[in-house]
């Protein structure tokens, strides 16, 4: 299945009112009640402030794939790709239908309700769910190991977001997309069982090059028997993570989303329709790691006390009144030729100043700066 295929299925089926960062279970609500009519829709646990934690059911084949979004409650980009594939299954009765007569899909929307109305990675007891998953400690993490065990995918979609700061290995290129077949142990080694999910992500990886190229990349695979996805792949349940990262001037991760749409359907078309063996994991291999090159806005050439140096600002994502703001925080001030700006501003050896014209120091946040006495932006969505 080709991207321009999947593109257009994309802009035609697109679920017009998820935008944004902010997504919570109100948001959802409404959508979880229209799909009941045609498929499965189940409450099938509590969140530690008592909200409900859905799955969805949909599909008839014996391959069983099991998808959770928002185990961090701030990452919601593949929360808004998972309902754009619904919206497309249930519509569309094109080759894409492959997909639900070969595959049975089990999609927990945000198993993290309480954090993702906070706009936090942890849940309401400050525990990050991603590294609960032996202690199994908290209402959510027994809620998704109880799925695991009753529902018995034959593949796991663990889908998260990323933060900015990734490139495609170490260069200018963005990783806007990143996966991993995580490890089994300690050495990290290339199991049978690893190379089930190597085949599949080599095969989105082919397809997100015909329109990424050159940006997408390979999450670190240091093994950690708390993470859920080390813990189901050692379990020889191929696991594939998902890492919605950053793409040029787009936080609110809208162009993000369509590329995790096209991993969706690209890698559950590849499931549906081979008999995926690991034969062909190899080029997984050649994925490049990624780095970590990037800073939202950096500002060159600035004088400091007679020494020029840069500034490197990373930003602050702080939920106001319901809506994420994006507050720059200076990070570091150095020689940062090692690192590029999503943004960067030239101070032409000038002072760069705070608004009430002090220095910057690190940890200062700034909606805007002055140089030269013109006051510049940092942010602008």
């Amino acid at each position: 299945m080709n991207s321009k295929y999947i593109q257009e299925l994309f802009l035609k089926y697109k679920e017009a009112t998820l935008y944004d960062r902010y997504i919570t279970c109100d948001d959802i609500a409404p959508l979880l009640e229209k799909l009941k009519a045609k498929i499965e829709i189940n409450e099938i646990g509590k969140s530690v402030l008592g909200e409900t934690i859905h799955s969805i059911k949909i599909g008839s084949g014996s391959k069983k794939v099991l998808m959770w979004s928002q185990m961090h409650g701030n990452e919601s980009t593949t929360t808004k790709a998972i309902f754009d594939l619904l919206n497309t299954l249930i519509n569309d009765s094109s080759e894409i239908s492959s997909i639900l007569k070969s595959c049975t899909l089990y999609i927990i929307p945000i198993l993290n309700p309480d954090g993702a109305r906070a706009y936090t990675r942890i849940n309401a007891n400050q525990v990050d769910l991603n590294r609960d998953a032996q202690d199994l400690s908290q209402p959510e993490s027994i809620v998704l190991r109880d799925v695991f065990n009753s529902f018995k995918p034959d593949f796991c979609f663990n889908l998260h977001g990323q933060r900015t700061i990734f490139s495609a290995g170490v260069s200018s290129k963005i990783a806007t997309v990143s996966f991993l077949s995580p490890a089994q142990d300690q050495n990290r080694i290339i199991t049978a069982n690893r190379k089930l999910s190597m085949e599949v992500i080599a095969n989105m990886n082919k397809t997100l090059q015909e329109v990424i190229p050159n940006q997408v990349g390979v999450y670190d695979d240091a093994f950690n028997i708390n993470c859920v996805g080390d813990a189901f792949q050692t379990e020889n349940i191929p696991t594939i993570l998902f890492e919605a990262g950053h793409y040029k001037n787009d936080y609110a991760r809208e162009k993000t989303r369509e590329y995790i749409y096209l991993s969706l359907v690209s890698g559950l078309d590849y499931v549906a329709n081979n008999d995926v063996k690991g034969e062909k994991f190899e080029p997984y291999l050649n994925i490049p790691k990624n780095g970590k090159c990037f800073l939202d806005v950096i500002i060159r050439n600035v004088n400091f006390n007679g020494k020029i140096k840069d500034i490197g600002f990373l930003f602050k994502e702080t939920l106001i009144n319901s809506k994420v703001e994006f507050i720059p925080k200076v990070e570091k001030i150095e020689d940062l030729k090692d690192y590029y700006g999503h943004k960067e501003i030239y101070a032409n050896n000038n002072e760069v100043l705070r608004k009430d014209l002090t220095a910057l120091k690190i940890g200062d946040e700034n909606v805007f700066v002055n140089v030269n006495n013109e006051k510049i932006t940092l942010f602008s969505k």
